[in-house]
């Protein structure tokens, strides 16, 4: 809670956060706000992985979390940051209020803050406010328009409607909540993004909720200290001091603190220390029972990101098979994880990362599979798959048919399109295929769509023709014999 008893107490900016289903167009409103009020100013993007930004409407400011989501907002909750003075509820026009929106309402809810609606894409045909109204009215939402007492705008991220009145709305619920703050006393606030750049070293962006934040202060959070030898504002320019409520990217931390930890100012470096307690966050689990377990090895783009990994993680169902993380860090797929993939079993995740080429040549040669995403529900997806099928009893690949190839239709990368007769057994839609050439296993793959008679089918027997969208590296000649083979 701020302290309204300093002396020297002025009005500051209010802090936004925007959450939503993850396609109702949260980014693109908050790109939106940023054409709006930035690009029409200033030349050149926004800094990549600074998780907060600043506009000015009407003359007066307003400072936004961009976060990856709302699982990375809790995780900063998590800690006892009240990071957001107001949220705003993004909700697609068009497609209502859906399970991640009803997560996000009990998460806003929790957080105890003023809330805006924004139901977005009023510019699609099929826009229908009055049912989303509806469905958030059902969901204990009561906007004005249905007698309540919830601010709601109908906006489009794509012609630019209504983004100056939610603006306005946002200045007047900052004007209601009499938000201070006093710049005189030592500095503190929040981590909000962190990670490592490869050039720069730690590279951290400080939301300043009190006080007055300078160039070559000394400053700690619970894990790390360091002096901050350069100051940037949310576009990269450096700047000597930044006020309350002002997202500042800041150099000179010993290494990448956690998002969501409280930093504050310190005399000494050697005081840091002292105060400083190691809090490790252990991502790894001591796996000595019986249970099965899905070995991963998580990389990320940010620090934020492996937070509220870790938080949606340790959440699922574990009970017949439990995660262990063999390693969690910041940064680009490597060789180097490529080789504890192979040497451990271990399956590697990516979120919002790339492969560097050494590791996608390792991945080609040794048939390691890189799993990537850009959103985290459908990472969380894929992770509770390998949960449920490490915990059922071991199946036994068993040949099932054999196909001959008598056409090669099309070939494009790693897919192509075949047809063929079974000579033996008979063949399955999703099924496994061995190809076979002369004597010789050439490769192996998998059946992605069965057509018989150019209509699909989940079955082809003993004599019959087919034709298939085959998914493999390796390609098929006209005569090579497929093995086909399944879990029995």
């Amino acid at each position: 809670m701020e302290n309204k008893e300093k002396k020297n107490l002025i009005n500051r900016p209010p802090v936004v956060v925007v959450l939503g289903h993850v396609d109702h167009g949260k980014s693109s409103l908050l790109c939106a706000i940023k054409d709006f009020k930035i690009c029409e100013k200033e030349s050149g993007g926004i800094t990549q992985h600074i998780g907060a930004y600043e506009i000015e409407h009407n003359d007066k400011k307003i400072t936004f979390i961009d976060t990856p989501g709302h699982e990375a907002f809790s995780a900063m909750r998590s800690r006892g940051a009240k990071v957001a003075d107001i949220a705003i509820l993004v909700v697609a026009a068009e497609e209502g209020v859906k399970d991640q929106t009803k997560e996000v309402i009990k998460h806003v809810k929790e957080c105890n803050i003023p809330l805006i609606v924004a139901i977005n894409k009023m510019d699609k045909p099929q826009a229908d406010p009055f049912r989303v109204r509806r469905e958030l009215s059902q969901n204990d939402i009561q906007v004005e328009a249905e007698g309540g007492k919830i601010p709601c705008v109908e906006v489009s991220a794509t012609t630019g409607q209504n983004i100056s009145e939610l603006l306005d709305i946002i200045l007047l619920i900052a004007e209601m909540e009499d938000l201070k703050a006093d710049p005189s006393v030592s500095p503190e606030g929040v981590i909000i993004e962190s990670y490592l750049d490869s050039k720069r070293g730690p590279t951290t962006t400080l939301l300043v909720k009190q006080g007055t934040l300078k160039k070559g202060d000394i400053v700690g959070t619970n894990s790390v200290c360091g002096k901050l030898k350069i100051l940037e504002d949310f576009q990269g320019k450096q700047i000597n001091e930044a006020y309350p409520s002002t997202p500042v990217i800041a150099l000179g931390f010993e290494k990448a603190p956690m998002v969501g930890e409280r930093f504050k100012s310190f005399k000494e470096l050697n005081v840091c220390y002292d105060s400083t307690k190691e809090e490790q966050k252990d991502f790894s689990s001591d796996s000595s029972s019986d249970k099965k377990t899905v070995k991963l090895i998580l990389k990320a783009d940010v620090i934020g990101s492996l937070e509220a990994l870790n938080k949606v993680l340790s959440a699922l169902p574990q009970e017949n098979a439990e995660i262990q993380v063999l390693k969690a860090e910041v940064g680009e797929i490597s060789e180097g994880d490529l080789k504890l993939a192979l040497s451990s079993g271990a399956k590697i995740v990516g979120f919002r990362v790339k492969t560097n080429p050494q590791a996608q040549q390792i991945a080609r040669n040794q048939n390691v599979t890189i799993m990537n995403f850009d959103v985290i529900y459908k990472l969380v997806e894929a992770i509770q798959i390998l949960l449920e099928k490490a915990s059922k009893p071991k199946q036994e690949l068993k040949e099932i048919g054999r196909a001959k190839i008598l056409e090669v239709f099309r070939t494009e990368k790693n897919r192509q399109i075949l047809g063929g007769k079974i000579i033996e057994g008979e063949m399955r839609k999703g099924t496994k295929i061995e190809i076979l050439r002369g004597e010789e296993t050439e490769g192996r793959g998998r059946i992605v769509t069965l057509q018989k008679n150019k209509k699909d089918t989940d079955l082809v027997k003993k004599r019959e023709e087919f034709g298939i969208l085959f998914e493999s590296d390796t390609k098929v000649k006209e005569n090579d014999i497929l093995v086909i083979k399944a879990y029995e």
